[in-house]
C-alpha cells in the first residue's frame, strides 16, 4: 500500500494508478486544470447541445440522474439557469424501509425549483433480497442497487428518446477509476466499466434470478448506445470549482437539507453526502477495512488539492474518522438485511483485508498501515 504523495490517495483505490512520481491521478488532473481555458470548455458543452438538438415535438434537451442531493441539484440548476437548458431529472428512488426523510425533503425541493422528475422505483421485495444476497456474496450489499442507480438513467433516456445524459464528476480523473475514461475528457460512454458496473449482472443469474426480474438492474449494451445514439457527458469536466464542498454550499442556498449527525457518527466529515438514505455510512465502513480507506480520505483529498487543508491536519481526520459508523446505523442496516450484528461483523471480519489490517481475538480490528505513509 502506497499513498500519493500530493493528497492521502492510497493505491488501493480499485483502477487507480500512480505516475512514476507517485502522483495519484486526481492530483495529476488537478495540476492540469491550473492551464484551462474555461471559456473554451464553456463552448464546448454550448456545441455539444447544438449537435444532440431536442427532437419536434420533444420538451427536454437531455437527463440528469439526481438523488436530490448536492451534486445533481447543482448540475440542474446550472444546466438551466446558465445554458437555458430543461433537463429531465430522473430518480432511482429507495424502498420505504431505507429512503429518508431527508431524502424526500430533498427531491421534493428539486420538483419546487422548477424542474420535471421521472421517479423510478424498482421493486422492494427484490431490492432487498438482492442486498441480502450481495452482502453474503461480496460482502456488498450496494453492488445491486449501485448498478440500478447507473442504469436507470440510460434506460429512461431510451424510453424517452433523448440522447443526451449529464453525470456529474469524471470517476477517472476526479476519483482515478482509470477504465472509465473515455475518449475525452468530458466522455462518460466508458462508465460501464467502473469497478461496480463491470462486475455485470451475471451473479444475479447464479443466485435464481430470472432475467425479468431484474431489469432495472441491467446496463445497456455498448450496441443499445450505439442504436440510440446516447451520449453521457461528464458536467464536472466542465466546471472549475466542482468539488464536494462547492456543490454542497451552492446547493444549500438553493434549500438542500444536510446531515447533523456529525462526522463521528457517519464518517461524514462535512454531512453533505448520502443524505437520502442511512446506509451508506455503514458500506463506507465495510470499504474501509477492504480497501484502506473510507469517506472522511476522499473529502480531505479534495481540500488538500484545493489548499484548504495541509496533508498533515488530514492525516490526523483521516486517522480519527475514516472507519467511523454509528453503531445505530448498522443495527438499522442488519435489521433490513435479517442478520444479527454479530452475523454482520462475522461476514466483515472474513472480508477483511489481512494484507492492511489485523483482527484481534476479541474482534477489534487495527491497522497494519500508516495512514499517509503504508505498509
Amino acid at each position: 500500500m502506497n499513498y500519493c504523495q500530493q493528497c492521502l490517495q492510497p493505491n488501493t483505490r480499485p483502477n487507480t494508478v500512480f505516475t512514476s512520481k507517485g502522483i495519484c491521478p486526481a492530483c495529476n488532473y488537478y495540476e492540469a486544470l491550473q492551464e484551462v481555458d474555461w471559456q473554451e470548455r464553456y463552448e464546448i458543452l454550448a456545441d455539444i447541445f447544438k449537435s444532440y438538438p431536442r427532437k419536434k415535438g420533444q420538451y427536454h434537451d437531455c437527463i440528469i440522474g439526481v438523488s436530490g442531493g448536492k451534486d445533481s441539484t447543482r448540475q440542474a440548476l446550472f444546466l438551466r439557469d446558465k445554458f437555458e437548458i430543461n433537463p429531465l431529472l430522473v430518480c432511482l428512488t429507495y424502498p420505504p424501509e431505507q429512503v429518508t426523510e431527508r431524502g424526500v425533503n430533498n427531491l421534493s425541493n428539486l420538483i419546487n425549483l422548477g424542474f420535471d422528475v421521472v421517479i423510478s422505483s424498482p421493486a422492494p421485495q427484490t431490492w432487498q433480497k438482492l442486498k441480502q444476497d450481495g452482502f453474503h456474496r461480496f460482502t456488498n450489499s450496494f453492488r445491486s442497487t449501485e448498478m440500478a442507480l447507473f442504469s436507470s438513467v440510460p434506460q429512461i433516456a431510451i424510453k424517452y428518446g433523448i440522447h443526451l445524459i449529464m453525470w456529474g464528476e469524471n470517476p477517472g480523473l476526479q476519483l482515478g477509476d482509470m477504465k472509465t475514461l473515455g475518449r475525452k475528457g468530458y466522455d462518460g460512454n466508458n462508465l460501464r466499466y467502473m469497478n461496480t458496473l463491470s462486475s455485470g449482472f451475471e451473479w444475479m443469474i447464479e443466485f435464481g434470478y430470472l432475467e425479468k426480474e431484474i431489469l432495472p438492474y441491467i446496463y445497456p449494451k455498448v450496441s443499445d448506445f450505439d442504436k440510440y445514439n446516447l451520449q453521457i457527458v461528464y458536467l464536472g469536466w466542465f466546471l472549475g470549482d466542482w468539488s464536494l464542498v462547492n456543490n454542497a454550499t451552492y446547493s444549500c442556498g438553493n434549500g438542500l437539507e444536510i446531515r447533523s449527525d456529525g462526522v463521528e457518527k457517519t464518517g461524514d466529515l462535512y454531512g453533505v453526502t448520502a443524505l437520502d438514505e442511512d446506509f451508506t455510512p455503514v458500506n463506507q465502513l465495510i470499504k474501509y477495512y477492504k480497501y484502506g480507506f473510507g469517506r472522511v480520505t476522499d473529502y480531505v483529498n479534495e481540500e488538500i488539492r484545493l489548499g484548504r487543508i495541509s496533508r498533515e491536519d488530514a492525516i490526523k481526520l483521516v486517522e480519527k474518522y475514516d472507519d467511523a459508523c454509528d453503531e445505530k446505523y448498522i443495527k438499522e442496516y442488519c435489521d433490513y438485511l435479517k442478520i444479527s450484528v454479530i452475523e454482520f461483523w462475522e461476514q466483515v471480519h472474513a472480508s477483511l483485508n489481512r494484507t492492511l489490517f489485523t483482527l484481534e481475538a476479541d474482534g477489534t480490528i487495527n491497522r497494519k498501515f500508516q495512514v499517509g505513509v503504508g505498509l
